[in-house]
C-alpha cells in the first residue's frame, strides 16, 4: 500500500460507512429492490477490475446458449451512446463498450445489450418480441435495485477480497461484508494446480458461510493467436520477433504466457480508447512484426492497423475441479425458476 492510498484512509473510512447505509436500507426494503420473472444470474465482485468477469460470463454463455434463450445486460463501460441499446447488426465497440461487442461478435444465438440502469435495461429486453429465457448481468454485483436470483462473486487469488480494504485507500467497493449476498465464490486467475489444503486455507480466509459454494479457475490459453484472414499457432508465435499490447486491468499473465527477449510489450489503461498517436506508435514499434492483443482490445483495435499483422489471444475460465457441480447448480436454477427470485 503507497504512501497516498494510507494518507487516504479517512475517506475510506466514509466511503465504506456510505457504502454500508445503502446496503443496510436495501436489505431492509427501505430502499427498492426490484424482482422479474425470470432467472437473472448476476456476475461481479468486491474490487474494481481485473477478477476475470469477461471468460466467466462467456463460461455462462457457452453452458447455457444451447438450451435457453441467453441475453447479457452490460453497463457498457466507455461507450459513447447512453440508455438502453441491444446489439444489431451495425454495432461497434464504441456503442456497446468493448466487452459487451466481444460478446457480440463471439455469440450469435444470444442478444446483447447494455445499459446503466439494469432495471430498465432488463425491463427493455422483456418487451423485446424474442424476449429472453435468462438474462446473465455482467458487474452488476453493487447494482442493488435489482434483485437477482443467483449471485456470483469473483475474487482474484492474487488479490483475495479478504486481504483488501474500502476504496482509496483499497480496492474494495463497499465492505467485504458483502460477499454474503453471493450464492457462490469463484476464485479466479489461480496457479494450474491448488492442492486441496489450499484451497480449505483460501475458504477459511474468506470466511464464507456453509450455503456458498466455493470454486476456482485459472485461465486457459487458446493454442491459436487469430486475426481476420489467418490463425497462427501459440508454440511459433511465441518464437518470432513481435510487439505485444493490452489495455487490460492486469496484463502481466497476457505478457508472461508469450513473450520472449525480443519482443516490445506496450500497456495501456483498462478498457483504452485507441487514439491516432497511439496507433502510430504501434505501428512504428511494429514495422513489419506481428501485434499480438488480448481479445478485449482486438474489437478497438479492429480497423485500425494491418489485418495482416493484427492477432488476438482468446481466454478462457476453466475450474481446477468441480465443474460439474457448477454447471449442475446453475442449469438447476435456471431449469427449476420461473423467477429470478
Amino acid at each position: 500500500m503507497n504512501l497516498l492510498r494510507k494518507l487516504l484512509f479517512p475517506f475510506a473510512i466514509l466511503y465504506g460507512l456510505i457504502t454500508s447505509i445503502r446496503n443496510f436500507l436495501f436489505d431492509k426494503g427501505i430502499l427498492k429492490s426490484y424482482s422479474f420473472d425470470l432467472p437473472v444470474i448476476v456476475v461481479g465482485n468486491l474490487s474494481v477490475g481485473g477478477t476475470g468477469k469477461t471468460p466467466q460470463i462467456e463460461y455462462l454463455i457457452r453452458l447455457l446458449s444451447d438450451k435457453y434463450k441467453v441475453a447479457t445486460l452490460s453497463r457498457g463501460y466507455k461507450r459513447e451512446s447512453k440508455g438502453f441499446i441491444l446489439a444489431q447488426a451495425n454495432a461497434t465497440a464504441k456503442i456497446l463498450g468493448d466487452e459487451p461487442f466481444q460478446f457480440f461478435e463471439k455469440f450469435k444465438n444470444i442478444q446483447v445489450a447494455v445499459d446503466a440502469n439494469r432495471k430498465n435495461g432488463i425491463e427493455q429486453l422483456l418487451t423485446q418480441k424474442d424476449k429472453p429465457d435468462v438474462i446473465l448481468l455482467d458487474d452488476a454485483f453493487q447494482h442493488r435495485k435489482v434483485k437477482a436470483g443467483f449471485y456470483i462473486l469473483l475474487t482474484s487469488y492474487g488479490e483475495l477480497f479478504s486481504d483488501d480494504f474500502i476504496l482509496p485507500t483499497g480496492n474494495l467497493r463497499e465492505s467485504r461484508t458483502g460477499a454474503k449476498r453471493a450464492n457462490m465464490v469463484i476464485v479466479t486467475k489461480c496457479p494450474n494446480v491448488l492442492s486441496q489444503e489450499q484451497q480449505n486455507d483460501i475458504r477459511k480466509k474468506l470466511k464464507l458461510t456453509a450455503n456458498q459454494e466455493l470454486y476456482f479457475t485459472f485461465i486457459e490459453y487458446d493454442d491459436f493467436v487469430f486475426g481476420e484472414n489467418q490463425n497462427i499457432n501459440v508454440s511459433q508465435v511465441k518464437k518470432n520477433p513481435k510487439i505485444l499490447v493490452a489495455g487490460i486491468a492486469k496484463p502481466k499473465p497476457f505478457f508472461d504466457f508469450l513473450q520472449n527477449q525480443k519482443d516490445v510489450c506496450l500497456t495501456f489503461p483498462d478498457h483504452h480508447n485507441f487514439n491516432d498517436k497511439d496507433i502510430l506508435e504501434i505501428k512504428k514499434l511494429a514495422k513489419n512484426n506481428e501485434i499480438i492483443t488480448t481479445e478485449k482490445d482486438f474489437v478497438r483495435l479492429k480497423g485500425c492497423l494491418p489485418s495482416e499483422q493484427l492477432f488476438y489471444l482468446p481466454i478462457k475460465s476453466a475450474f481446477l475441479s468441480g465443474s460439474e457441480n457448477f454447471n449442475k447448480t446453475i442449469l438447476n436454477y435456471v431449469g427449476t425458476g420461473s423467477t429470478n427470485s
